[in-house]
């Protein structure tokens, strides 16, 4: 990532602390990992600041595609949509079509259908417009990205996680990362961990990142934070980079990365927090 001066790395900890908050008090007072996480991810979806809902980034036909995803740890069940337009908070779509369809991934038009069937708020496409999205743009920033994601775990001992992008400056139309697509960007299951990714989203998906953390786990035993960085090394076979937060049913927390920093936050029970961007 960039690096941000102190005034813009204040304003972007607030925001964090602002979803942190958001997801912290569901928790707290009992509710589930789930609308923990759909809850704190709203929130970084209504910040023009991040990459995702209204602060997404601009393709190279100059629109906004948006992408998210949610799983249930306790179930496996997960929904996701891609390339959607004018829906004002995409990871309220994810859920929708987890909980209302019998399907994990709806795409385009066929998933704004589906979202304003089921009551998902919608939004002009001027509600997406931010200045410095389009600067960037303009100045021909490809590969500037961007993902929120956030991961929780209730008193039950269920784990959740949910991931929201507008993918990267001047992506092609049409083009889908790895922030939708389950086991790549997105990944909770109670028997391991919950798991969110962010970085390029091609290299995700070809490690089949946010599973292989999962993965690891189950198969050699390995413990969060080991399973987290072996499979975040995972990436350098396809030149990736990137980070990802990491969750499993005992609390423990994982948040490594590869790239200069990564926008980072963490609450523990009791309220104890953690607002990070560089090492």
């Amino acid at each position: 990532m960039r690096r941000l001066t102190r005034a813009q790395q204040s304003m972007y900890c607030r925001g964090l602390e602002r979803a942190l908050d958001t997801g912290y008090e569901i928790l707290a007072s009992g509710g589930k990992s789930l609308d923990a996480v759909s809850a704190a991810v709203v929130a970084l979806e209504d910040d023009p600041l991040f990459n995702a809902g209204r602060g997404a980034v601009y393709t190279a036909a100059g629109t906004h595609e948006l992408d998210a995803s949610i799983m249930d740890g306790a179930t496996l069940r997960a929904g996701a949509v891609a390339a959607v337009s004018r829906i004002r908070n995409p990871i309220l779509a994810a859920r929708a079509v987890m909980e209302k369809s019998p399907h994990v991934l709806l795409a385009g038009k066929g998933a704004e259908a589906f979202a304003r069937k089921h009551g998902v708020a919608f939004a002009s496409q001027r509600y997406f417009h931010t200045a410095a999205r389009l600067e960037s743009m303009k100045k021909g920033l490809k590969g500037h990205h961007g993902t929120v994601g956030a991961v929780a775990l209730d008193r039950d001992g269920n784990l959740a996680a949910a991931t929201s992008t507008g993918g990267y400056t001047g992506k092609l139309p049409g083009r889908v990362g790895d922030s939708p697509v389950i086991g790549a960007g997105t990944y909770a299951d109670n028997a391991s961990c919950a798991v969110s990714g962010t970085g390029w989203g091609e290299a995700f998906m070809r490690v089949a990142l946010a599973h292989e953390v999962s993965a690891r786990m189950r198969h050699r035993g390995e413990s969060l934070v080991r399973a987290s960085r072996a499979a975040l090394q995972s990436l350098t076979r396809v030149k990736g980079d990137g980070g990802l937060i990491a969750l499993d049913r005992r609390g423990h927390i994982a948040m490594p990365f590869n790239s200069e920093g990564m926008l980072r936050a963490c609450v523990r029970a009791g309220g104890r927090r953690i607002v990070r961007i560089y090492r």
